[in-house]
């Protein structure tokens, strides 16, 4: 009984602070917390309480199985031995440990490219677009989010922060500031299908059905995303961004294996480079921690520091207190650093460390790109959305004629009009070019591009040259 308070306690505490947080603090619509809350609990039971799914995901499971033996395969025969598993590989010398064969860049990492090929080939042939429109229709139904959103929040199921938001990129500027920070919050709320096999890999030893739960965390945070989102950025606007066509951008199945290729080998090469500036960080970081005196008998090191702040967080979520600390180190390595280094902790710990249920509620818990990093790369990709708002802003500015820079040049313009009736936007430009900014023009090559002008063709008036002063400055002969 305690268990269930504490859970559903959780679950109030994380939406009151999502409204404490809140630009409107006032009580959410009952549809939106009935509809995200509900999502939710009616997957998570048709995940793990109906039998015809459970065998549904045993046969992902397999076929996850089959994929990470075929990746060995290829890795084994560019890198050898060390790509390969010692059970299917003959290594040159005797093994004492055979887990120490497991290196990183050879034997996991390779399971990045192999997974982001083949997602585009399933893009190609439509199967993973009508997922995403499945998915979509469901969110839309039942949070009564539009359309472009729907899709953007179910493509991040599947697909990564930047490529979901790309889906919809000619409905951006549409958007609300509402639904922006929703198609945000899902990228961060959930891991691309990229790498959900790779943290099932990891997590394999440590928890039984791996993938499925992993699969079922990136699910259903996306309703979790989309009901915190809309509480702490209320929709104050009506949006145009309805309906979005999903086209597939490769000519052939074997362009899709090559194009997907390609974005892998990145995605790989961008993860191993994160992955050990990010480790180096933690121990320089951890060093100079260990410079201050002891707490309790222990250096001080980043993951405790970690593990006092969240403490009470991943209390809420369910974990009993006596493991909180050591949870709350993870959801800290998590939060500052990435989820793959918080998985690859978590499976080594030590056995007994976090009990059964700890392991499971830290599988969801760490399911989810929200990092700084991630933030950052984010950012990067949306950063031609603020770029479209602001021109737009331009724009409105431009046609009243206020609230933006320019607008003294245009009154200095209608100004200059008014002194010079006669002559035409051409003449008016040549003769008030900023020619103080130019001192390396003469007065012949001034006066020969005011000539070439074809003030003529629109001025009743002669077209004289500008005169220079004797401060140096030109002006026009009528002003």
């Amino acid at each position: 009984v305690l268990t269930y308070f504490q859970a559903t306690l959780g679950i109030f505490a994380f939406i009151g602070i999502a409204i404490v947080l809140s630009e409107q603090r006032r009580l959410p619509r009952w549809r939106l917390v009935a509809g995200g809350l509900g999502l939710q609990f009616a997957f998570a039971l048709l995940v793990f309480r109906f039998e015809a799914v459970q065998v549904v995901l045993q046969a992902i499971n397999q076929i996850v199985q089959a994929i990470t033996a075929a990746v060995e395969t290829g890795t084994s025969f560019v890198f050898g031995y060390l790509g390969g598993d010692p059970a299917n590989v003959a290594y040159p010398f005797e093994l004492s440990d055979g887990g120490a064969t497991v290196i990183l860049a050879f034997r996991i990492l390779p399971l990045i490219l192999f997974v982001t090929a083949f997602s585009a080939v399933l893009w190609h042939l439509r199967i993973l677009p009508a997922l995403v429109r499945g998915f979509s229709l469901v969110l839309r139904r039942s949070l009564g989010v539009g359309g472009a959103v729907g899709v953007s929040a179910a493509a991040n199921i599947f697909m990564g922060m930047v490529e979901s938001p790309a889906l919809i990129r000619p409905c951006l500027r549409s958007l609300t500031r509402s639904e922006l920070f929703i198609v945000m919050t899902c990228g961060m709320a959930t891991v691309a299908g990229s790498v959900l096999v790779l943290y099932s890999v990891v997590l394999q030893d440590v928890l039984d059905n791996a993938l499925g739960h992993v699969l079922t965390a990136s699910v259903i945070s996306a309703p979790a995303a989309i009901m915190l989102a809309a509480i702490m950025v209320p929709e104050s606007a009506t949006s145009n961004a309805d309906e979005v066509e999903m086209r597939s951008s490769y000519q052939s199945v074997m362009d899709a294996i090559t194009k997907g290729t390609g974005d892998g080998l990145r995605l790989m090469l961008n993860v191993a480079a994160m992955l050990i500036v990010l480790v180096a960080l933690v121990a320089l970081i951890n060093g100079l921690l260990a410079l201050l005196p002891a707490v309790g008998g222990q250096d001080i090191s980043l993951q405790a520091v970690f593990g006092w702040l969240f403490a009470p967080l991943v209390w809420l979520m369910g974990i009993p207190w006596s493991e909180a600390p050591l949870a709350g180190s993870l959801m800290g390595t998590k939060t500052v650093l990435n989820e793959l280094l918080a998985y690859l902790a978590l499976a080594d710990l030590p056995a007994g460390a976090l009990g059964e249920r700890s392991t499971v509620i830290l599988t969801y818990a760490l399911c989810g790109f929200a990092n700084f990093g991630s933030l950052g790369i984010m950012i990067a990709g949306l950063r031609h959305v603020p770029r479209t708002r602001r021109r737009n802003r331009r724009t409105r500015h431009e046609n009243t004629g206020v609230g933006h820079p320019g607008h003294m040049h245009d009154r200095s313009d209608r100004r200059h009009s008014r002194l010079i009736p006669d002559q035409s936007r051409a003449s008016a430009l040549a003769s008030r070019v900023s020619l103080n900014s130019l001192p390396s023009y003469h007065s012949g090559q001034l006066d020969s591009f005011a000539s070439r002008l074809p003030i003529s063709k629109y001025s009743n008036t002669s077209s004289a040259a500008p005169v220079r002063s004797q401060s140096g400055s030109y002006s026009s002969p009528g002003a």
